[in-house]
């Protein structure tokens, strides 16, 4: 699946067209995922379908629901933009961030410096970086590229030698430990235990896919993680800021 999803994500760049820069806020994703209050900082996405659920929110509303996590005080929100595959679209990160006060990542398949650029322009306050799609040195380029343009980036892993290989490359400020397995869709928060005695200590872990109980970010929390990804459990829910807060805060609201 990650191979067909990059050969289509080529195929869209070079069709890809730069807008205009969006007037919008920005915040800091690493601050607010550290300033947590709870036992992990909450990302909490915004997806309309996915590969291999299909459609997760047939009432789907992205900015609805990019306002509800705010408001249940999410430390930040991220949005799939890929449109082949998750039903997502750029503008749903530049109309999110017109509405909230909490830092918004762009969740795409990023692979070329144009994609940075875009991510940049459309308001986004980090971007997603997946470590199973690039090679280590790019990663590395697409990485410093980011900050300089004011972006901070999750570099997410799945596989002990993929995080290996970046961290010969260099030491990310953010990583991310994928749960499901890019290639099978098989997800096992073992995964992040399992992965995280190799991350470094001064960086910002985050435990991505598969969350879907308070019980289970207290696992993760337990393994290392500082912060949480979850996206299916909480669009799934009719009161998603009802749901965001049992999950935080492991009671009944």
């Amino acid at each position: 699946m990650l191979e067909t999803i990059l050969a289509i994500k080529k195929q869209e760049i070079e069709r890809l067209y730069l807008p205009e820069e969006a007037n919008v806020a920005k915040h800091s994703f690493y601050q607010s995922l550290k300033q947590s209050p709870y036992a992990a900082g909450l990302i909490a996405e915004v997806k309309k379908a996915s590969p291999s659920k299909g459609i997760i929110r047939e009432d789907f509303n992205h900015v609805m629901v990019g306002k509800q996590y705010s408001d249940a005080g999410v430390q930040a929100i991220s949005v799939l933009t890929d449109q082949h595959f998750f039903q997502g679209h750029r503008d749903f990160l530049t109309d999110i961030k017109k509405f909230v006060d909490v830092p918004v990542m762009r969740k795409d398949f990023i692979i070329d410096p144009v994609q940075v650029a875009e991510s940049q322009l459309i308001g986004a306050d980090a971007i997603l970086l997946i470590g199973e799609a690039l090679e280590a040195s790019k990663l590395h380029e697409l990485y410093l590229q980011a900050y300089e343009a004011g972006l901070e980036v999750l570099v997410e892993v799945h596989s002990e030698e993929t995080l290996e290989g970046i961290l010969k490359e260099f030491t990310p400020k953010i990583i991310g430990i994928n749960n499901r397995n890019l290639h099978t869709f098989e997800t096992t928060l073992e995964q992040t235990k399992q992965i995280a005695k190799l991350v470094p200590s001064d960086c910002l872990l985050v435990s991505e896919s598969g969350i879907f109980t308070h019980e289970d970010i207290e696992q993760v929390a337990g393994y290392g993680a500082e912060a949480v990804l979850v996206g299916e459990s909480l669009m799934r829910q009719a009161n998603i800021k009802q749901a965001v807060e049992q999950l935080m805060k492991g009671v009944n609201v």
